[in-house]
């Protein structure tokens, strides 16, 4: 249908035409008809031929002919409940790390096994990837949506069993419980995009979904240094950590039930023609190892998935380390220092919500992506020379520049990539990106951590800018292959040739006698 339809452009007789009338009845060997030119008088009154334009009017009733599209309201409360969800996941990640100092005096452990509560999200997520990707693709999104709303749960109330200084390792328990509930989480921002918004504002809804993981984030900075002051009497810092572990643990349930009753698989009507011909797609021509095999073969989206990995991998060493930094420049500051953690996810936020919109009204997924990553090293570099001047507000300054590039690039891979890789399953795309993530924020938070305590938070910076300026000359090798807007594009013209009248849309088969 689209080979005709590209044929068909610009006919004085029709838009669908250029070429002219197909018909046939006495064709020469070898010919499969003959073509007429500017002859509309030959089609009055003919029909076509049974079985073949008529089997492609997208009514629902004919095989292979995609469902009608449609949008749901549902799709708000969908991506809104997620990123609640997700936001409390984010949280519970960087409650530790934003007041590390306090958790190392309270347990008695070292700050690199307070770093570590941050680093098994990282360390969980790795091997537990390809299960996860495969159920969502195999059972769908409602499936995991309960089981990373119901690990986030389970976590939450397992800490609560850790107020005493010997048990540390019932809180690494429910740490590494609700790192297992990320990994139900990371890969759903382009899936729920994909599967409930349309063509138009996907990018808006990836972005809205990365919002409240970034949120949670932001929340993980500013409330612990709020709710647990720095004091000596363990005590008390029992009593203060249980109050902020107990209101995590209510408000994930309460988020656990909302996602029963709320969460559904998908919307009645698929909300975009690229999602529609997927959905046409039989199960069983799917096949999980072909597509990551396929997705690995892919150049393009091979670069990204390293690119994607330094950047993030970037900012998750700096959020981890973010209050050893600043307490080293600023003694007695813990509270600051989780306003500058909040200062930067906070601008990022904005960022990642300025290039979602931004995205669906230009789709310039290459050249976005581009200019954020520049923006992101200039950023550090900015960062990592003001850190020591002494000047509280000018280190605000620059953590917000860096944090509206660095985070704002998070829904900018999702999405560019799940343009890559259409039609392939963007958990599976996503998964790939969030494994580069981990692997590379583990190296570089164990490296930048060890240079900090050799050499300085600037050396420590520095490591990273260089990381960050590879990320950028990769990006820029990354070709623009959007192939999910294409199939958008290929879907709108195919819809706009079928609402022409019947007498003009087609290549019509004439009987030679009629000529």
């Amino acid at each position: 249908m689209r080979d005709s339809a590209a044929q068909g452009m610009g006919s004085p007789c029709c838009p669908a035409f250029s070429r002219g009338a197909v018909v046939s009845g006495g064709p020469e060997p070898g010919e499969k008809g003959l073509v007429y030119q500017e002859a509309p008088e030959l089609l009055q009154g003919v029909k076509p031929v049974p079985g073949e334009v008529e089997a492609e009017t997208p009514n629902g009733s004919s095989p292979g002919v995609p469902p009608e599209v449609r949008l749901s309201l549902r799709r708000w409360a969908v991506v809104l409940l997620f990123s609640c969800y997700s936001l409390c996941n984010a949280f519970q990640w960087i409650q530790y790390g934003s007041i590390n100092n306090i958790f190392v005096h309270f347990y008695g452990v070292s700050t690199f096994a307070i770093d570590w509560l941050s680093m098994c999200y990282m360390l969980t997520y790795i091997p537990l990837l390809f299960p996860v990707a495969w159920l969502l693709d195999k059972r769908g999104l409602r499936l995991i949506a309960l089981a990373g709303s119901a690990f986030n749960c389970l976590g939450a109330w397992v800490k609560l069993g850790s107020m005493k200084p010997h048990l540390f390792p019932v809180t690494v328990l429910g740490q590494v419980i609700c790192s297992v509930a990320q990994v139900f989480i990371l890969g759903m921002p382009s899936r729920i995009a994909s599967v409930w918004f349309g063509s138009h504002e996907v990018s808006t809804a990836c972005s809205i979904a990365v919002f409240g993981n970034q949120l949670g984030i932001a929340v993980g900075f500013v409330l612990p240094p709020v709710l647990v002051p720095n004091l000596e009497d363990t005590e008390q810092l029992a009593y203060h950590i249980s109050i902020m572990f107990f209101i995590t643990a209510a408000v994930a349930t309460v988020l656990f039930i909302l996602v029963i009753i709320v969460f559904q698989e998908k919307p009645p009507f698929p909300p975009s023609r690229a999602q529609a011909l997927i959905q046409l797609k039989p199960p069983e021509e799917y096949s999980y190892v072909q597509s990551i095999l396929r997705l690995l073969r892919n150049t393009n989206f091979v670069l990204l998935i390293v690119a994607y990995g330094l950047n993030t991998g970037c900012f998750y060493a700096l959020s981890t380390l973010l209050n050893r930094m600043v307490i080293q420049h600023y003694p007695g500051e813990e509270v600051n220092a989780g306003r500058i953690g909040l200062t930067i996810v906070v601008s990022g936020m904005a960022g990642a919500l300025l290039s979602g919109i931004w995205l669906d009204k230009t789709k310039t997924y290459k050249q976005t992506t581009l200019v954020v990553y520049i923006m992101s090293l200039g950023g550090l570099v900015a960062y990592t020379f003001t850190l020591s001047l002494g000047h509280l507000w000018v280190v605000f300054v620059t953590a917000g520049i860096l944090g509206f590039f660095m985070t704002g690039y998070l829904p900018l891979g999702f999405e560019f990539a799940a343009e890559l890789t259409y039609p392939e399953s963007e958990g599976t795309s996503s998964g790939l990106l969030n494994v580069s993530a981990q692997v590379f924020g583990i190296i570089f938070t164990i490296a930048q951590g060890k240079i900090i305590d050799h050499f300085g938070t600037q050396a420590g910076n520095l490591f990273l800018c260089s990381f960050l300026l590879l990320g950028t000359f990769i990006t820029v090798f990354i070709k623009a292959d959007l192939r999910r807007q294409q199939a958008n594009l290929d879907g709108e013209q195919t819809k706009a040739l079928e609402e022409v009248p019947g007498d003009s849309i087609a290549p019509m088969v004439l009987d030679e006698s009629k000529l």
